[in-house]
């Protein structure tokens, strides 16, 4: 005897057909009802302040809801003084990697942060030290950067060594900078080491704070002094107003990436040599094309993971990644005479975990020849799918050709990055999306949404109220019908699902 099981539905076959009412009055009308319907719903759900935070902020169709960004603290030293357990601690949790060996932590990581009720954002850096190979000015442009994208410094010491001339090769650059930087003394696992610790003084920077990582003393006095200096919204992570956009260009080594900062600049900006890796530092310009201003970021090659013995190229990695974050649309260039790799796939995610939009331009198109003309399209839709919503041109950075279609790509993606959606139209969408196809039932329960709203833009995020949690297939499936409807070409789309419970009638 068998018995029939319950089908997974095929999200992918389902056609959604909406149907808003022809008269824009009248579409308005009903809109604003439908919202005021399901908002009221919510009363009889359990929310917290956050949720209530959103939904009082919630703007009109021609307004756009801009969260505060978090204050970012930054923690610098040289390699093995306990920054990685110092994140540990701070953030509540273990996620860094901390082991006795020197530099393991590599690549500079974020987390989010909470004390006191303040949010912020604790970045992880990796260890400074010189080397025979004339790093030492690699690591002073490093610690220059760390600063600039910091709104304060923790600067970390061992108190069982003492200052060091690394130590104060980096001090150097600290003292220069109008960041706020706190001397954190660590390892300093009792009073006889906070005697110890009085020795720092020297390095210039003010009162050292000792702590111990790794027994959290003193950790609740260092974030007590550090909330007194940190603002209460970011002054690095603003996005400007006004003024030129601002565009990262990205890929491997020797990909072109000059060569296109040169062509569009009509002049030798940056050095262009056959050689790959010239470019060290994120070299900004102003440029004009297409009659509109632009400012554009070369930066230097994204490699694959560099050992810490080749610090030059390891910090211009950390440098370019600080370049991203800074602009608002990266261009990832891609050498067609080549075969696409994992690291070409790596920067492209590199910037999909930024939130930044995306353009993805060919390079070296009249080199490409029939043969490998086949090869590149398979390619392109095995390793590339994930990214089948971003403008592609095809260019030659060396000769110029087809540049000017690099200008209504990054203005498509742009607008798409700035789009916002009506909350009306959103949740009349998903009405008729999930009356269409609903979820699954899943242990006896059907989750059902009650509200969504678009929380912000840059990039669009939105943010659905539910009754249960909402299978990743499923969320996938929203994503591409959101994308399906309303564009969003060239930009990444965030959709955040938050599970409220039905409140107990009494």
């Amino acid at each position: 005897m068998t018995t029939d099981q319950p089908q997974e539905p095929d999200f992918d076959d389902v056609e959604v057909v909406q149907a808003y009412p022809t008269d824009m009055d009248e579409a308005r009308e009903l809109d604003e009802a439908r919202v005021a319907s399901l908002r009221a719903g919510l009363a009889d759900y359990d929310l917290d302040e956050d949720d209530a935070a959103l939904l009082a902020a919630e703007l009109g169709p021609d307004e756009v809801i801009t969260l505060p960004a978090l204050p970012v603290l930054a923690i610098v030293g040289r390699p093995n003084v306990g920054k990685s357990a110092l994140v540990n601690r701070i953030i509540g949790r273990r996620e860094a990697v901390v082991e006795d060996t020197p530099g393991v932590t590599r690549d500079r990581v974020t987390y989010r942060a909470e004390w006191e009720g303040r949010a912020f954002t604790v970045v992880d850096t990796g260890g400074w030290e010189p080397d025979a190979r004339g790093i030492d000015k690699s690591v002073a442009q490093q610690a220059e950067i760390a600063v600039d994208l910091a709104d304060a410094v923790l600067f970390v010491v061992d108190v069982t060594v003492g200052a060091t001339s690394t130590d104060e090769h980096v001090v150097r650059m600290l003292r220069s900078s109008s960041k706020p930087v706190m001397l954190v003394a660590n390892k300093a696992d009792d009073a006889r080491r906070d005697l110890e610790a009085s020795s720092l003084w020297s390095l210039g920077l003010g009162e050292p704070y000792p702590v111990s990582a790794l027994h959290s003393r003193g950790v609740a006095d260092l974030l007590d002094a550090a909330m007194k200096v940190l603002p209460d919204e970011s002054a690095v992570a603003k996005v400007e107003i006004g003024g030129p956009r601002r565009v990262a260009l990205l890929g491997r080594p020797n990909v072109g990436k000059s060569s296109l900062l040169n062509k569009a600049a009509g002049e030798e900006r940056v050095v262009v040599n056959e050689m790959a890796g010239t470019t060290r530092d994120p070299v900004d310009e102003q440029i004009e094309l297409a009659g509109r201003v632009w400012r554009f970021v070369d930066t230097a090659g994204i490699r694959r993971r560099v050992h810490l013995q080749q610090g030059a190229d390891f910090y211009a990695t950390l440098r370019t990644q600080a370049a991203l974050e800074k602009a608002e649309v990266a261009v990832v260039l891609l050498d067609v005479t080549e075969v696409l790799s994992e690291q070409d796939v790596r920067i492209v995610d590199l910037v999909l975990e930024s939130g930044r939009a995306l353009v993805l331009a060919f390079n070296k198109w009249d080199q490409l020849e029939d043969e490998r003309r086949k090869y590149l399209e398979r390619e392109i839709e095995k390793d590339l799918h994930h990214v089948a919503w971003a403008p592609r041109v095809n260019i030659s950075a060396r000769t110029g050709r087809h540049l000017e279609k690099l200008v209504p790509a990054l203005e498509l993606a742009l607008d798409s990055w700035d789009t916002r959606i009506p909350t009306g139209k959103l949740n009349a969408f998903l009405a008729e999306l999930s009356a269409a196809n609903p979820h699954p039932v899943r242990s006896g329960k059907q989750p059902r949404i009650l509200f969504a709203t678009q929380a912000g833009t840059r990039p669009p995020t939105f943010v659905l109220f539910t009754t249960g949690f909402l299978d990743p297939q499923y969320r996938r499936f929203i994503t591409r019908r959101l994308r399906e409807e309303f564009g969003f070409e060239g930009s990444p789309i965030q959709v955040n699902v938050r599970v409220r419970e039905r409140r107990e009638r009494r």
